[in-house]
């Protein structure tokens, strides 16, 4: 009987590579049944069959979880579909794999106090976290003061998460590039790296079940499991993953029949100083086109934010424009006021522009948009990540994100002017609440 040779999925090749580089610290992030485990189990075992009287350290919180999901299931689907040649024995007492050279897998757990005791007593050149979203940042340094083995390879620390929420260590070590207590800069950035592996990717290891699945989940479980997104907290948060009512993305082949839908269409413009793509310390350009239904239901129907020079995002505000049929496009006056108007009149000295001034700060002017959605009154298009990141960033007292809300300021423009905005007059919060004033 013929033999299908094992090959890894276009992910999982990207993530070898990645793992073959000069970082020493390495997460896979992504949502579940990637395959995120299986390619740093194989990692794992391809450095201790390189090595010999290597040894190598796989973690997981609970230990009882670790056997069942890696050591009973993983480990030895990854002996058999990639090393069949290679024999190996499992001291079940003391949950260690021993290879023919000598190395050594010790599998252990972090969440009793005579396991960690026998952990300090020992030396690796590999430690693997697994799940490691529910590992302490503490127990994650104890692992790292055991990376001390000393052999040929280069000592590595291979992380896997279900992505948490923004406030976890992870979020700060390996996005934002700091260290988590203190918030200095990491002294050694290029040691971390991180790469997103999804379902969709694995999907031919995967059943359709599954993933339509993962697909009908909650809109914070689905962000987490199946598109490995970090969530955002944020106390007193206006906007939350759970008020995003969603419609399919639009195509160019459906833009004209979403926009007969339409009683009125925007492109909003946020903008900012950047003088080209290459420009990252300026923000980048909100461009967002929204639109309001003969029923008063709002829709947000594109995001084409973009860092780019003056000419650029005006050219991209005027294709917007044109495509969608809108009727005019609605700039913040704030940044240049004259300038911004300028821009775009350059470009098409006729274009429809409305001005509009921010005489409230940000948050003042996203809460009535936000209490729309509350209600079920605005709907997304698809999925708008770097968007929708920036709203749960809202709260009641300011934006809580690390730089401009762009995208997020762009869409509040554009949303106020086609349903809050009548005329002149535009909806308010009074003493008897919330009103739309029409």
């Amino acid at each position: 009987m013929m033999t299908v040779p094992f090959r890894l999925n276009d992910g999982q090749r990207a993530a070898v590579r990645l793992l073959g580089g000069e970082a020493r610290h390495v997460l896979l992030r992504g949502g579940s049944r990637s395959g995120k485990t299986f390619v740093l189990m194989r990692a794992v075992i391809i450095r201790a069959l390189k090595e010999a009287g290597s040894r190598h350290g796989v973690f997981r919180h609970r230990l009882t979880a670790l056997k069942a999901s890696i050591l009973r299931d993983t480990f030895p689907k990854v002996m058999r579909t990639c090393f069949p040649q290679v024999t190996w024995k499992l001291d079940k007492q003391e949950s260690v794999v021993v290879f023919p050279n000598g190395s050594s897998i010790f599998f252990g757990g972090l969440d009793d106090a005579q396991r960690t005791e026998k952990i300090l007593g020992m030396e690796f050149a590999t430690v693997y976290l697994n799940e490691a979203s529910q590992i302490s940042y503490g127990a994650r340094n104890m692992l790292l003061t055991r990376l001390a083995q000393k052999t040929g390879l280069v000592n590595r620390e291979y992380i896997d998460a279900n992505p948490p929420n923004v406030g976890h260590w992870l979020y700060a070590l390996f996005e934002l590039g700091i260290e988590p207590k203190s918030g200095e800069p990491l002294s050694a950035p290029g040691h971390y790296a991180t790469m997103i592996l999804n379902p969709h990717a694995n999907r031919e290891n995967l059943s359709s079940e599954y993933l339509a699945a993962l697909e009908a989940l909650p809109e914070r479980e689905r962000r987490r499991f199946l598109y490995g997104e970090y969530q955002a907290v944020v106390e007193g948060a206006l906007w939350r993953l759970d008020m995003f009512r969603r419609e399919g993305a639009v195509t160019a082949g459906t833009r004209a029949d979403v926009a007969a839908r339409m009683r009125r269409i925007v492109v909003s413009v946020d903008p900012s100083g950047a003088s080209g793509p290459e420009d990252t310390r300026s923000d980048e350009i909100g461009i967002v086109v929204c639109g309001v239904d003969w029923q008063g239901i709002g829709h947000v129907l594109e995001d084409v934010s973009a860092r780019d020079s003056p000419a650029g995002w005006a050219g991209r505000a005027l294709r917007a424009l044109d495509e969608w049929g809108a009727e005019r496009i609605v700039a913040e006056r704030n940044f240049g006021g004259a300038l911004v108007e300028g821009t775009l009149r350059s470009v098409r000295p006729h274009a429809p522009v409305k001005m509009v001034t921010a005489a409230r700060g940000k948050a003042a002017r996203a809460e009535p948009v936000a209490a729309l959605y509350e209600v079920g009154k605005v709907v997304h298009h698809g999925r708008f990540s770097l968007l929708e990141d920036q709203l749960c960033h809202f709260s009641v007292s300011g934006y809580r994100g690390a730089r401009s809300p762009d995208r997020a300021d762009a869409m509040v423009w554009g949303l106020s002017e086609v349903m809050l905005t009548t005329g002149e007059q535009v909806a308010s919060w009074g003493s008897s609440g919330f009103s739309l004033m029409r």
